[in-house]
This record gives C-alpha cells, sequence and structure tokens, in this order.
C-alpha cells in the first residue's frame, strides 16, 4: 500500500485520509474539536485510563489540513493553551530546622502521592525553590511524591513519561521501534529527586529509591489503568556520580549523546548524562517486547 503521509512515526495512506474527509463531510456542523473526538472514537485513539487522545489527534488533523490533504471547518475559538502560559510555582514557607540522625531516628517516614491533592501544590514549590533544575511541569502520564518525617517535608519526586529513544536503555531491553513505541508507556522516568537541603541522614535516598521501587507500579495503575514495569533516570555526570542509585541497586546502562531528541546537527550540545535502569520485575524484557 502506498503511503502519502507521515506523521509522529506513523505512515497514512490515501484510504486513511478518505475515512476523514467523509467524516468531515458527514459532520458539516461540527467543529474541528468534535470531528477529532469523532475520529478518536473511529479509530480507537484511547489511552489506557479511557480518555481520548484529542490534542494529538487535533494537531494530526491540523497538518493534514496544512498539507492540503483535508479540509477543516473554519476555527471558532481559541482555547488558552494553560501549559504555555503557566505560571512558576509559588514559593511555600516551611520549616527549615535542620534534621539529622540515623534513618531509623527521623521515623516514622510517610510517602504520599500528591498528584491531583491538596498537597501537589507544596510539592512544586519544593522543587522549584530547591531542585538545581527548578520545577518543570511532567511530561505525559506522571505523579508527584512528597515526604515527610514526623510530618515536616524532607524530600520530593516527581515521575514521568519516558523519554521515547534512549540508544543504551533501547538496547539493554531489546526492542525494536515498533515494540518501543507500543510499550514506551510501561517505563516511568524519574524527573526529579529533591532531598530537602537541611536533610543530612546516612542511606535516605536510597531507602526512598527502594520505597518507591515497591509502591509505583500500583500507584500508576490507579491513576493511569497500566502498571510500569521499569524505571530509569539521567545523572548529570558534570555534577553527580549516583551513588544513591547504585546503593539502591539500580543498573547503569551507558550514556547519553548529549545531543538531545530533536538534535540535527550531529553535535554534542549539553551534558552528557549517565542512564539508570530498574526493572520492577523479573520477566520486564519479556513485557516491554509484547
Amino acid at each position: 500500500m502506498k503511503y502519502i503521509f507521515r506523521y509522529r512515526g506513523k505512515n497514512y495512506s490515501q484510504k486513511d485520509i478518505d475515512v476523514i474527509n467523509q467524516l468531515i463531510r458527514q459532520n458539516p456542523k461540527d467543529s474541528r474539536w468534535a470531528l477529532s473526538k469523532k475520529l478518536c472514537q473511529l479509530w480507537g485513539w484511547i489511552q489506557p485510563n479511557g480518555a481520548l487522545r484529542d490534542m494529538v489527534c487535533r494537531s494530526f488533523m491540523l497538518e493534514l489540513h496544512r498539507a492540503g490533504h483535508i479540509q477543516l471547518p473554519p476555527k471558532r475559538s481559541s482555547p488558552i493553551n494553560y501549559l504555555a502560559n503557566r505560571k512558576k510555582p509559588a514559593h511555600i514557607n516551611i520549616d527549615l530546622m535542620p534534621v539529622s540522625g540515623k534513618l531509623s531516628e527521623i521515623k516514622p517516614i510517610s510517602i504520599y502521592q500528591v498528584r491531583r491533592t491538596d498537597k501537589e501544590i507544596l510539592c512544586n514549590s519544593l522543587i522549584e525553590q530547591f531542585h538545581y533544575l527548578t520545577y518543570c511541569q511532567p511530561v505525559g502520564e506522571h505523579l508527584k511524591y512528597l515526604v515527610l518525617a514526623n510530618e515536616r517535608p524532607i524530600a520530593c519526586f516527581t515521575w514521568s513519561s519516558a523519554p521515547r529513544h534512549i540508544g543504551c536503555r533501547d538496547k539493554f531491553i531489546g526492542w525494536n521501534a515498533d515494540k518501543r513505541k507500543s510499550n514506551i508507556h510501561l517505563i516511568a522516568y524519574n524527573s526529579r529527586f529533591l532531598i530537602l537541603p537541611w536533610v543530612d541522614v546516612k542511606f535516605l535516598a536510597s531507602y526512598l529509591l527502594s520505597q518507591m521501587a515497591k509502591r509505583i507500579s500500583d500507584d500508576w495503575s490507579s491513576l493511569y489503568n497500566h502498571p510500569v514495569y521499569f524505571l530509569e533516570t539521567f545523572v548529570d555526570t558534570e555534577k553527580f556520580i549516583g551513588t544513591s542509585y547504585q546503593a539502591a541497586n539500580w543498573i547503569y546502562l551507558g550514556k547519553t549523546t548529549g545531543r538531545g531528541k530533536n538534535d540535527q546537527t550531529n553535535k554534542v550540545n549539553r551534558s552528557i548524562k549517565s542512564v539508570y535502569g530498574y526493572p520492577l520485575i523479573s520477566n520486564f524484557q519479556k513485557k516491554l517486547c509484547e
């Protein structure tokens, strides 16, 4: 079959485009948004949690429109892009008294998944104030965690959708491009890990990573209706050596190229990162390659 259009790594034929044109003709009063929802339902573009992949579909139809393959109805409104206009998290004052001693001395330690809760604002604020990369809205599916010791914040995590391609990770898993596209949602990426600067407790970081590994798949399933089988993260080799991940038995997979995901120059333009991974089940490779 001859393909005439490519979008996000997938090819589309004239037959596919004819289906969209027929959908537009059959619904002449529909807005672009309504047409997108109908196409999602027609083609089964539905996320594991039941939500339509509406934003992807609308972008796809717009690209077809610009290329002259379809004729969309006139745009009726320009909705506010809250992601583009997102404000930085506000600073929230908390107790800055030092926390030190042995791990056993600061227990009980409580780990709360705060995504879509009233504690999410505090988690965002702490990362913005005290993480060297500051706060960045996680990509795609994501979870956030706030760690308390005796009801005082001591650490934060954010986990998000995994980068679509990391050479050393993909080689370690052993999947091909098609399997990666199908199953990349089964990996969670640790995009931020912050232990607050006034907290000095030996083994705390590796302990928290081990606790994360025990619960994150269940938490992911609760929010997104699918588990995760593998965890990954980057460690900036110019600043850190990854001691806490090593102590928590994460596996060193290799290094990034330092070129970024959309590089066209083949030249290093950012710091090299060490890539670490952590399998959550023994047969993770089989699950990820199914």
